[in-house]
């Protein structure tokens, strides 16, 4: 860990992408400026590729991270800036997973690339959003960025690529800027260790409780001015100390004013710095938060140029986001393949419709029918459109719909038996033969689902009359066991009845009604 700290902290220092903080007006004059002054390749080409710049700064910014982490972990003291670093990383590892995820190779090749300056070679989309980025101090803010993008294409219009990739440049140089700012944060950290370490050898304060003889304790750092931090430290912890009997103040008085500073000055400044840090890193986690809950979408059609060219039409506002992506791919392609600008694409696709607007087809005065509907070949012919290799492949294909189809599939069966044909033939087999194998086996392949589906018939058939028999067998079974079950309670009945006293003379009366007459009768007389 401790070797990853001085790797981090020896590097050459990077500034900041921090400029003068402009307001709204001076952001848009400033746009309006940068569109005059940039120039693009007139090809884009490859360029110089940023997701290479992309995983360094995330491999140091997770260095610095466990660097920070580690110190927090052995409680020492750590900066508000190196707080909010560690309290928020896992925002900046979601942005370091959408820059890969949403920069594909391919896009990148087709977005403009700037001819000249310091980020020549990189997208010029990438040029504006450093801009942006410089003078807002990194707070992103969507209406400011809406309007800054604005005032660009007054006076350079950008393309619908462009627009897209706003969002995924600004989590790049965000992310390149934390880790400049991660980068300071390690590097004085790593100064005020060392100034620390000092400071206990000077006063005698170390292990062995012994002053460490002033010349040699200094001569460590006479080659090379001092890092800010380190001399800000080391004032701090020498300050109550006599000047007049503790060399090293006057040695660092000396080495100051042979900077050009003074203690006092160089304090000042390095708190200033430090709270200047403190709201910059604050500020890219903000917007980081801020890009991952924005709604892009919007945000690119009301910014685009060919948007607004496009409403002109009388359904294209009513319609899905589906439907207009497919207008605004369509432009995009005619004009990559015409060298037409797309916004003027977009207006003569729209003068068309206009002037359909008496036509017989309806379809006609909706710019649609020239970009994605039956009037793309001839306005192809009007821009005079080159389609790429594969697309015009493709419709050749589908331009013979029903000869293709039955060609294909007359391919892919030969295909299929020219392989059993080419084995049975290395196997030995002579012309007869495959010829018989050649007829056969179509027949074998189509006669085979047949017997298949014959057995099938025959085996439901024979389920559906063993289910039948089954089920009679069942119902006729339940039959019985019912009758069988009233004779056993009647017969239960009539045991019952004849155990109760009388029962049995009662019954002999009813089956001999005489009987019962003639006893009745002798009562009587008696």
């Amino acid at each position: 860990m401790r070797k990853e700290r001085m790797r981090i902290a020896r590097q050459s220092p990077e500034d900041p992408i921090r400029a003068e903080l402009f307001g709204i007006e001076r952001l848009e004059q400033h746009a309006e400026s940068l569109a005059a002054a940039q120039q693009v390749m007139k090809q884009p080409g490859r360029g110089r590729r940023l997701l290479p710049r992309v995983e360094h700064n995330g491999r140091v910014l997770r260095a610095s991270y466990r660097v920070i982490a580690n110190a927090i972990r052995e409680e020492r003291a750590i900066t508000p800036a190196a707080e909010w670093l560690v309290d928020n990383f896992h925002v900046v590892d979601e942005q370091l997973r959408e820059i890969r995820d949403d920069l594909p190779p391919g896009f990148y090749r087709k977005l403009p690339k700037l001819a000249e300056g310091p980020l020549a070679g990189y997208p010029r989309v990438y040029g504006i959003a450093w801009a942006f980025v410089a003078h807002t101090d990194s707070r992103l803010d969507p209406e400011s960025l809406r309007r800054f993008v604005r005032a660009y294409q007054r006076v350079q219009p950008l393309t619908i690529g462009e627009l897209w990739a706003v969002a995924i440049t600004l989590r790049v140089v965000l992310v390149e800027n934390l880790r400049r700012l991660t980068e300071s944060i390690v590097r004085g950290r790593a100064a005020r260790q060392e100034a620390d370490a000092l400071a206990d050898e000077l006063l005698g304060v170390g292990d062995d409780g012994a002053a460490a003889p002033t010349a040699r304790g200094l001569a460590r750092f006479e080659d090379g001015p001092l890092v800010t931090a380190f001399a800000v430290q080391l004032v701090q912890r020498l300050r109550e100390q006599d000047r007049a009997i503790t060399p090293a103040l006057r040695w660092l008085d000396q080495r100051l004013e042979a900077q050009g500073t003074t203690s006092d000055d160089i304090v000042r400044v390095e708190h200033q710095r430090q709270a200047a840090m403190n709201v910059t890193v604050r500020n890219v986690i903000m917007s980081m938060s801020l890009m991952s809950a924005l709604d892009w979408t919007e945000f690119f059609e009301s910014v685009s140029l060919v948007d607004q060219v496009l409403h002109v039409g009388p359904n294209y506002a009513a319609m899905d986001f589906a439907t207009r992506d497919a207008y605004r791919h369509a432009v995009e392609e005619l004009g990559r393949g015409s060298g037409r600008p797309e916004l003027d694409v977009a207006r003569l696709a729209v003068a068309r419709a206009q002037a359909g607007a008496g036509a017989h087809d309806d379809r006609q005065t909706d710019p649609g029918f020239y970009l994605i509907g039956n009037g793309r070949l001839a306005f192809e012919r009007t821009l005079g459109y080159r389609a790429p290799p594969l697309r015009r492949l493709l419709r050749l294909y589908v331009a013979a719909a029903t000869p293709g189809y039955l060609g294909t599939i007359a391919v892919l069966s030969g295909f299929m038996f020219a392989l059993p044909l080419l084995t049975a033939w290395v196997s030995g087999v002579g012309p007869a033969g495959l010829l018989v194998l050649a007829l056969v086996g179509p027949g074998d392949r189509f006669a085979e689902p047949k017997r298949h589906r014959a057995g099938h018939a025959g085996d439901a058939a024979s389920s559906r009359a063993a289910r039948r028999g089954a089920t009679a067998f069942a119902h006729h079974g339940r039959r019985a066991d019912a009758l069988d079950g009233q004779r056993r309670s009647h017969r239960a009945d009539r045991a019952a009845r004849s155990a109760l006293p009388g029962e049995s003379e009662r019954r002999s009366s009813l089956c001999h009604p005489l009987r019962l007459v003639g006893r009745a009768g002798g009562e009587h007389a008696g």
